[in-house]
């Protein structure tokens, strides 16, 4: 076993994921209004402040999502995260009510009933129920 094999993380947990969005207050509005997020932070960013740094996250989550402007080569849309709801039928139903571009729910043996939904850039996010017994 090599030295960089036996060194242990100081990483505890993950704390913020990154979608790319070509728009941060329609984003805002999105994961606000519509999925029911909470806004964590917009605030400048940058050598001059002359971006902005946007995170919003569900209420109560420590893990947040940063909704980034395309920088360099890359354009806003294929990010993907996984989200957890104890009712993801309920969930689905609350959603697509709202005009949400959702997938039908998903259910297979030894696989979490889940399904997926876009945001306005492209970006995946899975809803997931997690197995109440893990």
């Amino acid at each position: 076993m090599t030295d960089l094999q036996q060194a242990q993380t100081t990483v505890e947990r993950i704390g913020v994921a990154m979608f790319t969005v070509a728009d941060q207050d329609a984003a805002i509005r999105f994961y606000v209004e519509q999925l029911g997020f909470e806004l964590r932070a917009d605030v400048p960013f940058g050598p001059d402040g002359e971006m902005r740094w946007v995170e919003v996250a569900p209420p109560g989550s420590t893990a947040r999502l940063a909704l980034n402007p395309p920088m360099g080569p890359y354009g806003p849309g294929g990010g993907s995260i996984g989200v957890e709801t104890r009712d993801v039928r309920g969930e689905h139903a609350r959603l697509q009510a709202l005009g949400v571009d959702v997938d039908d729910p998903m259910e297979a043996p030894g696989a979490p009933l889940l399904f997926m939904l876009r945001d306005p850039d492209g970006n995946h996010v899975a809803v997931v129920e997690p197995d109440p017994s893990a």
